[in-house]
C-alpha cells in the first residue's frame, strides 16, 4: 500500500547571538600556516598536468623541460591517424544520452522516494546504497549475455544502458534528498489553484531542482565519458569505440608513444574541465543539498 508522506511541521530556530568583540579562530591563525599547505597541494596537483602538456607540445625526441619550440604534431596525429575525432564523437553521444536517461529516470524515482511511503521502502533504499559497493566488473558477464540476446553487442546503445543502470542508484538517492528539501506546502498551494500533481511538479518543484539536476547530470556525464570497462567489453568495432578505449590503443606491449598519449589525454580532459568550469557553483550546491536528509 502506497501512502503519501505528510509534511513535517516547520521548526523555528533562534539564531545564535554573535559577538562583534570576539575574534574568530580564522583571524587568529597566521596566514602562512594556511597558504603554505595550499601552495604545496597546488604544486602537487599542477605538476602532473604540466608534465602532460610538456610531452604533448614539445617535439618528438626532445628532452627540454620547456615546450619550446612548440608543436601540435602530436594532436594532429591522434586526431587524424588515430581516429580520435571518431572516438570524441562517440564519447559525446554516449555521455549526453547517459545524462538525459539518468536524469529523467532518477527524477521520477527520486520523487517517489521523497513524497510517498510504501512497503519495503527502507529495504529498497538499503538495496540502492548496497549496490554502490558492487564493482562494475561483476556486471560484465550478465550484461554481456543480456545484450547478446538483444543483439545489442557492438552498439553504442548497450554502453548507454549499462552506464545509465550503473549511475541510477546514487542519482536517485541524491534527487530524493534534494526533493525533500523543497517545501511540501508549495505543491499543496498549486493543487488548491487547480493544478494536478504532474503540473504542480513541473511548474513549482522542477525549477527549484535545477542545482540537483545539474549535479546528477554532470556526474553521470563525466562517469560515462571516462568509463573504460563497458566500452571495451561491449564495443568491438573501432568506429564505435570511445575515448578511453582510444587512449588504450596508443599503448602497446613493445612501446608507448608518450607524445601522442599526452595529446590524447588532453583531448579527453579539456571538455570535462570546460563543463565543470561553467557548472561548479550549481554542482557544489546540488551535491550539498542532496546529501542533507530532509
Amino acid at each position: 500500500m502506497i501512502t503519501e508522506i505528510a509534511p513535517a511541521p516547520e521548526r523555528v530556530r533562534a539564531a545564535p547571538a554573535r559577538s562583534g568583540r570576539r575574534r574568530r579562530a580564522w583571524d587568529e591563525v597566521p596566514r602562512w600556516q594556511i597558504y603554505l599547505p595550499l601552495t604545496v597541494y597546488l604544486l602537487f596537483t599542477l605538476i602532473p598536468f604540466y608534465w602532460i602538456l610538456l610531452f604533448a607540445l614539445r617535439p618528438a625526441g626532445s628532452t627540454s623541460l620547456v615546450p619550446w619550440p612548440m608543436t601540435f604534431e602530436h594532436f594532429e596525429k591522434v586526431w587524424t591517424e588515430r581516429a580520435f575525432g571518431t572516438y570524441f564523437t562517440n564519447s559525446v553521444y554516449v555521455g549526453l544520452a547517459t545524462l538525459v536517461l539518468t536524469t529523467v529516470v532518477a527524477l521520477a524515482g527520486g520523487y517517489a522516494l521523497a513524497r510517498f511511503d510504501f512497503r519495503l521502502k527502507r529495504g529498497f533504499m538499503l538495496a540502492l546504497l548496497c549496490s554502490q559497493f558492487v564493482p562494475g566488473a561483476l556486471l560484465l558477464v550478465p550484461l554481456f549475455q543480456i545484450f547478446a540476446k538483444l543483439s545489442m553487442i557492438n552498439s553504442l546503445g548497450s554502453v548507454i544502458i549499462a552506464e545509465t543502470v550503473f549511475q541510477l542508484p546514487l542519482s536517485m538517492i541524491l534527487i530524493s534528498g534534494f526533493i525533500r528539501n523543497v517545501p511540501y506546502s508549495l505543491e499543496e498551494a498549486a493543487w488548491v489553484d487547480g493544478c494536478n500533481r504532474f503540473t504542480a511538479f513541473r511548474i513549482v518543484v522542477l525549477p527549484l531542482l535545477r542545482p540537483g539536476l545539474i549535479a546528477v547530470g554532470s556526474f553521470a556525464f563525466v562517469h560515462a565519458w571516462n568509463h573504460f570497462l563497458f566500452a571495451l567489453m561491449f564495443l568491438s568495432d573501432q568506429s564505435k569505440q570511445t575515448i578511453p578505449v582510444g587512449l588504450n590503443t596508443l599503448m602497446s606491449a613493445d612501446s608507448v608513444d608518450l607524445g601522442a598519449l599526452a595529446a590524447g589525454g588532453i583531448v579527453a580532459a579539456v571538455p570535462v574541465v570546460i563543463v565543470f568550469a561553467f557548472i561548479q557553483k550549481w554542482l557544489i550546491t546540488g551535491f550539498s543539498a542532496g546529501a542533507v536528509k530532509g
